[in-house]
């Protein structure tokens, strides 16, 4: 019976716009009603978009078994068809006596929090504690596989580090090199990571058409990819040949390509090219390294082959890979930038906190969160007499604490939030406690000042916060260089008998005490 079937979607369609437009009226207050109305919201748009793709294969009547009902219905004695639908109907119904019918009425109305249904279960299970419904990113799992990583577990990386530093991946803020990259662990890691993000966003943006958005993403990697602007993952040109360049590094001294490393002095650049360390990364290199031909010593080439073989394929297929997944994660965090700095205030808060502390904000959490928080978009102004009489006693002007009441007396005076800390760099700013002076030092604002001044090396700065005295040091600073670079160069290096090299001071020194 293809037009009671016909009739019944129109009906699903209907009775589904009615249950959307009821759920947005709703105002949760609590962000998990919320995303659990979003979610519903969701799952009700993706049956409409199911139910109309079947209600237009009916129209479209490709077979022809609507037209041919059509035809039964208004042909011939309309009471005989309805006797034959009837009598199916009681066939099946005797066959199947428990068969339970549809209410669809019931099916998409809002039901109360006392008539049974469980509203929120669903949102229980999608997000971690850590998480706290989607308020806050939970990556301690991906910290310890990226601190398990080749090159970085030398590195002692914090997890308050690793969320300011989890979507870099060039130096100086990733130390992985590009070989290292290629590996199973690297690859597993970063998908990890980018499914992880993915994921979070899928669960916290129900209502976006992300699906838009990711190709959006993907079509900006092929055109990065094909004209090789992607960080880190540029053509690749390698010097061959003895002589060192001496434009890596900080272009003062000596650069070994081998083993990546500056040396400032000459004669210890030439004993390192015996050591077995040396021997060892240069065959590495070589092996990595696919070899041009026509190349003499000095000249440049880059990692290209005329016919790539299958090794090659596969090696720049897996590196394409690892690449797109590295832009996704690149790409995510910018869309949680938001996200990502409440999740470092709300870590850099919790290690602050003691047990109990943590454990009455979980209780408090689960307890608003249990309470019935859903009332019509009406209900706002009848609420607006009784909202506006509780209002918050601060008479002593204390900061708000994450539950919007004012901080202890006790916590104020402890963390000396009382005591102002000007800073003339920073444009005469004022922060208050020796917290949040200390942390200023490390902020965009500071540093910014800083470069203003001319000042390049922030790190020598610290608890200096006056301009006059900033300047003063940098002088000293430049001066002090500049006076022992001049002075290591004018050094006089003697000889004794046996070939060691020493200064002329120290020699003449050892001369008078008969030691040589």
């Amino acid at each position: 019976m293809l037009l009671e079937d016909q009739r019944f979607l129109h009906e699903d369609l209907e009775r589904l716009e009615q249950g959307i437009s009821d759920r947005v009226l709703e105002d949760p207050r609590q962000i998990r009603d919320r995303l659990n109305r979003d979610h519903q919201i969701s799952g009700f748009l993706n049956r409409i978009q199911q139910q109309s793709k079947r209600l237009l294969d009916i129209y479209n009547d490709t077979e022809g078994l609507r037209t041919k009902e059509i035809q039964s219905i208004s042909t011939g004695d309309p009471f005989d068809q309805f006797y034959k639908q009837l009598n199916d109907i009681k066939d099946f119904h005797r066959r199947y006596p428990n068969e339970p019918v549809e209410n669809l009425e019931r099916a998409y109305k809002r039901k109360a929090p006392g008539e049974g249904e469980s509203t929120t279960a669903e949102i229980d299970h999608m997000f971690t504690g850590e998480e706290a419904y989607g308020r806050f990113l939970d990556l301690t799992r991906l910290h310890e596989d990226y601190l398990n990583l080749p090159g970085v577990q030398s590195r002692r990386v914090t997890y308050l580090q690793y969320l300011t530093i989890f979507d870099h991946f060039t130096p100086p803020h990733c130390p992985i090199k590009r070989p290292e990259k290629t590996t199973d662990q690297y690859f597993n890691y970063v998908g990890n990571l980018a499914e992880y993000l993915e994921g979070f966003l899928r669960r916290t943006r129900p209502l976006e058409n992300l699906d838009k958005t990711f190709a959006s993403f993907d079509k900006e990697f092929e055109k990065a990819w094909e004209t090789k602007e992607l960080p880190g993952w540029g053509a690749e040109v390698q010097p061959v040949g003895p002589a060192a360049p001496v434009t890596e590094g900080t272009g003062e001294g000596i650069w070994c390509p081998d083993c990546e490393k500056e040396f400032k002095n000459e004669n210890v650049y030439k004993n390192h090219l015996s050591g077995k360390k040396h021997i060892r990364a240069a065959e590495t290199r070589k092996e990595n390294a696919p070899s041009a031909n026509g190349t003499t010593n000095g000249e440049v080439h880059t990692r290209s082959a005329t016919k790539p073989s299958a090794s090659s394929t596969a090696k720049n297929l897996k590196e394409r890979a690892i690449a797109e997944r590295e832009w996704r994660i690149r790409k995510y965090a910018s869309t949680m930038e938001t996200v990502r700095s409440d999740t470092r205030v709300n870590v850099e808060r919790r290690q602050g906190m003691t047990e109990r502390e943590r454990q009455q904000e979980l209780d408090a959490l689960f307890a608003e969160s249990a309470e019935p928080s859903l009332r019509p978009s009406g209900a706002a102004d009848d609420d607006s007499d009784s909202s506006g009489d509780e209002k918050i006693y601060n008479p002593l002007k204390l900061p708000l604490a994450w539950d919007g009441k004012p901080i202890p007396y006790w916590l104020y005076k402890l963390h000396g939030l009382g005591v102002e800390f000007p800073c003339e760099i920073c444009g005469n700013f004022v922060y208050m406690g020796r917290r949040a002076f200390d942390k200023h030092f490390n902020e965009a604002r500071h540093i910014y000042g800083l470069k203003c001044l001319g000042i390049t090396n922030t790190t020598l700065f610290r608890e200096i916060t006056v301009i006059e005295d900033a300047l003063k040091l940098w002088d000293k600073i430049a001066r002090d260089k500049k006076k022992e670079k001049t002075g290591g160069e004018n050094v006089v290096q003697m000889e004794d008998a046996e070939g060691n090299v020493m200064p002329e001071k120290v020699y003449y020194d050892l001369q008078k005490q008969g030691l040589l």
